[in-house]
């Protein structure tokens, strides 16, 4: 019985020094996309451990979370993800983890008089919100005000690298405007594959056209391609857009019904819609993601 009552005390003893020690880590920051990991890191930088649950080329609208995205899931302390829809086979996941455990919709800090009725969804907005960079701003702050909230000795910390993050997109969204305006007016038609550009083309004085609707749930039929030829045609433009998170079926068989009538138009690049580059790649940051995708468009359309 006494060999028993040491055991006892020393497992007691074990499990009170252990939850001392994680007392004393770093908070564990979980984002659903790569954007969000991203301004977590900025944000947080060596105050914080961070991952994402969706890479490089991963659509958020199919995705669904896996056993081993449960587990990160269950170790953060603060799990962010976009919402207004994007990750939507994961609501019911998140909304449950949201009783547990510190939770945040980021993109729904953005005021809805600054969202976009999305087209075929009743009720819905259009959760593509990170390509315009003040509306992004207004999740950058989101996810600092989560992290003070979090860990509020870090407060100041946090604060400073907000402010300096927001300065680095206040002076990208001037070099995106700048670079549009090279392509001649006639000639600012984006044409991808879905409608996630939607935030950018109002933002930056582009119109936008989508195969598919802001989800890639939706499909798209034989009408959708042939108004899509006929309006490349009729606006004489060079070149449309393939996406990295999503098929290339669409806008291949657009390229294919060009030429059938005698247009040639070009596939211009992929661009980043869903997902960044890889991590570690200034295309795997927000800032050089969105650079690289307006640099692609302006060379293919200018």
């Amino acid at each position: 019985m006494r060999y028993s009552l040491t055991i006892l005390i020393g497992f007691c003893l074990l499990i009170s020094c252990t939850q001392k020690k994680e007392a004393n880590e770093k908070p564990h920051v979980v984002a659903t996309t790569g954007m969000l990991y991203d301004a977590v890191l900025n944000i947080g930088q060596d105050k914080v451990t961070a991952e994402a649950i969706m890479g490089p080329g991963v659509d958020p609208h199919l995705y669904k979370a896996t056993q081993g995205d449960l587990a990160k899931f269950n170790k953060a302390d603060l799990i962010v993800f976009n919402g207004i829809l994007l990750e939507g086979k994961m609501s019911d996941i998140l909304t449950k983890l949201g009783r547990q455990k510190p939770v945040v919709a980021a993109a729904e800090s953005i005021p809805k008089s600054m969202l976009k009725s999305a087209v075929g969804y009743e009720d819905a907005f259009d959760p593509h919100v990170w390509f315009d960079v003040k509306r992004w701003k207004y999740v950058v702050q989101s996810i600092n005000d989560a992290l003070v909230q979090l860990d509020s000795a870090n407060q100041e910390f946090f604060d400073r690298n907000t402010e300096n993050y927001l300065k680095k997109l206040d002076s990208l969204d001037t070099y995106v405007k700048e670079l549009i305006a090279e392509i001649p007016e006639d000639q600012r038609i984006l044409v991808t594959a879905h409608d996630a550009f939607v935030y950018f083309g109002n933002a930056y004085g582009m119109r936008v056209e989508g195969l598919q609707g802001i989800s890639t749930v939706a499909d798209f039929g034989l009408k959708d391609i042939a108004e899509i030829i006929d309006l490349i045609i009729e606006n004489n433009i060079k070149a449309i857009f393939i996406e990295t998170s999503v098929s290339e079926k669409s806008i291949n068989a657009v390229v294919t019904g060009c030429k059938e009538k005698g247009h040639d138009v070009k596939i211009g690049g992929a661009l980043y819609s869903d997902a960044m580059g890889e991590f570690g790649t200034k295309e795997g940051t927000y800032i050089g993601m969105f650079k690289k995708n307006v640099e692609t468009i302006v060379e293919a359309l200018k």
